[in-house]
């Protein structure tokens, strides 16, 4: 499969993978169930053999649901991720990872309206989580309302300033409204906070890409991926650009741009 630069918002790892990269706290539960996550395809589905049959034998298991949907997640399996993290949500209701898991997989099927409503219950107003507000507002941004998400990423940043999958989504943020050069600034940013992941870098190539520096973008892509799979993704930027041109002169034709952030 040819690799492509990510258009999309973490989905960007912020919109619905932050729970699984970051140690969010338990409620109402035991075991380990904030673990660091497997790394590799093998590794995932391993982790959905290892799980799959605990939670089958009882639905109510915590650890067990989140373990199991993180990993259906991991393998594609989106819809049956939102499936199980939706029957543990009824056993557990007061469960925030739970609920935060639940949030990120509904919005990974396009629930957008039902994410959000599960997202703000994962969190209370006097105690914010900032993984829980990064996500929301990369829901907010998918569903193009830029301005309430762009709230929900300053609130983060005042819990964790210069957070950078937070400041990337902001940036993406930026980017889907048009405003390259300030998404350009602060993806910028974003890549030169300690701790900043790949896909950070990747961001800010697409930004420069999208702007036609491909060389630049390249070059960035190059800080992470091989150098095939970097011109990979810069061609594939190129087509994607060319075409988005192409469809402007045909009013009716969907765009290429919007459903590479969607998918």
């Amino acid at each position: 499969m040819q690799a492509h630069l990510h258009v999309r918002l973490l989905t960007s790892a912020a919109l619905i993978g932050a729970l699984a990269l970051g140690g969010c706290g338990t409620t109402g539960t035991t075991g380990a169930i904030g673990a660091a996550a497997p790394q590799t395809e093998n590794d995932w589905r391993r982790e959905a053999e290892l799980w799959g049959p605990r939670y089958n034998k009882n639905p109510a298991d915590a650890e067990a649901a989140y373990r199991y949907a993180r990993a259906l997640r991991a393998n594609g399996q989106r819809a049956q991720a939102a499936a199980v993290l939706e029957q543990a949500t009824i056993s557990n209701p007061r469960n925030t990872l739970l609920l935060g898991a639940y949030g990120r997989a509904l919005a990974d099927i396009g629930n957008y309206k039902q994410a959000l409503e599960v997202l703000r219950r994962a969190h209370t107003p006097d105690q914010p989580d900032w993984r829980i507000l990064s996500a929301q507002g990369a829901v907010l941004d998918q569903m193009s309302r830029h301005d309430e998400a762009r709230r929900h990423y300053a609130t983060a940043l005042k819990i964790v300033p210069n957070e950078p999958s937070v400041l990337s989504n902001l940036g993406l943020s930026y980017a889907l409204s048009k405003n390259l050069p300030k998404a350009e600034a602060t993806l910028r940013l974003a890549s030169e906070q300690k701790g900043a992941e790949p896909r950070v870098r990747q961001n800010l190539a697409l930004v420069i890409g999208l702007q036609g520096r491909f060389a630049e973008a390249e070059q960035i892509a190059r800080g992470d991926l091989s150098p095939e799979e970097a011109t990979a993704n810069v061609a594939y930027l190129r087509q994607m650009i060319e075409q988005e041109r192409g469809r402007k002169n045909r009013r009716d034709a969907p765009s290429p741009l919007k459903e590479a952030a969607n998918s």
